[in-house]
């Protein structure tokens, strides 16, 4: 479940960040024209698509259950920040905030999140 989770991660993110650079029509047309808080979102994202490559290739569940639940919080937190759940973004936001979730629970039932506190 966390590899799906993050090649979920990937797959999304590669062409979303690649048409916030290049000002991709779609994108205008979902996010409006480029100001500083779409670059804002676009550094997130860039984050989040390193931070999935690298624990495709470095594993570290502690590492990967932080990327899901912040990304879980952030995204359902969408519809309360943009005041729709008719956006496209708001939509597929908790789609993937349920399945990182999934993962999350996963992770919690077959006992692969140890916290030595």
């Amino acid at each position: 479940m966390i590899t799906a989770s993050l090649i979920l991660n990937i797959v999304v993110l590669i062409p979303v960040c690649y048409f916030m650079l290049t000002n991709n029509v779609r994108i205008v047309k979902t996010l409006g024209e480029f100001t500083p808080s779409r670059g804002i979102l676009l550094a997130i994202y860039a984050t989040i698509l390193l931070a999935s490559i690298l624990l495709i290739f470095f594993a570290d569940v502690k590492l990967a259950f932080a990327l899901f639940f912040m990304q879980i919080v952030y995204k359902l937190l969408s519809p309360f920040t943009v005041k729709t759940l008719k956006h496209p973004f708001v939509i597929s936001n908790i789609f993937i905030a349920i399945f990182h979730l999934s993962t999350i629970i996963h992770m919690l039932k077959v006992g692969a999140l140890h916290f030595d506190f």
